[in-house]
């Protein structure tokens, strides 16, 4: 598709907002919020408390299919998580194979205190700017959220027609 911005072709377009996304990148890193540099969790380990965070308890298996990893180092990972407080894992008497693994009260309070330092810093960063620059912040992030959705909609058919 060949379309046009004014004077300028759409790639062009596409590749300015790239360039631009990664100097807001670059002006973020200085100001990340410090409870996120004092993690001490691994990438899979922080990638299983969100997972839990956002879609609630899943079988160990989910979470080792979600993770990429076989089950042995979805169990490794779960386990370390366990000693930190931040998991609880249930079994089932009538299938002891199936596992469901869920955030601790811990884990939901740690994961509340992340995403609430990420929303202070957002704040901060809203409240230097003008009202004239906040219609225009809130306006692009309607159209970006709009372009996610169309996004996902589209990956959901792709996905129903494959499975076909």
């Amino acid at each position: 598709m060949n379309c046009m911005v004014g004077d300028t072709s759409k790639a062009e377009v596409v590749r300015d907002i790239q360039e631009k996304l990664e100097q807001l990148e670059q002006a973020l890193r200085p100001i990340i919020p410090r409870e996120w540099l004092s993690v001490d969790l691994t990438m899979p380990q922080l990638k299983v408390i969100l997972t839990l965070s956002k879609e609630g308890p899943a079988r160990m298996s989910d979470l080792a299919s979600s993770l990429g990893v076989t089950l042995a180092t979805a169990t490794g990972v779960v386990d370390r998580l366990v000693e930190k407080g931040y998991v609880t894992r249930e079994s089932f008497p009538e299938d002891r194979r199936v596992v469901i693994c869920r955030l601790s009260e811990e884990g939901g309070e740690f994961m509340n205190r992340l995403w609430q330092s990420g929303r202070t810093q957002v704040e901060l960063i809203l409240e230097v700017m003008t009202p004239d620059q906040l219609r225009i912040v809130a306006q692009g992030t309607d159209t970006f959220i709009e372009a996610a959705r169309a996004l996902q909609q589209y990956s959901r058919l792709k996905d129903k027609a494959a499975a076909i």
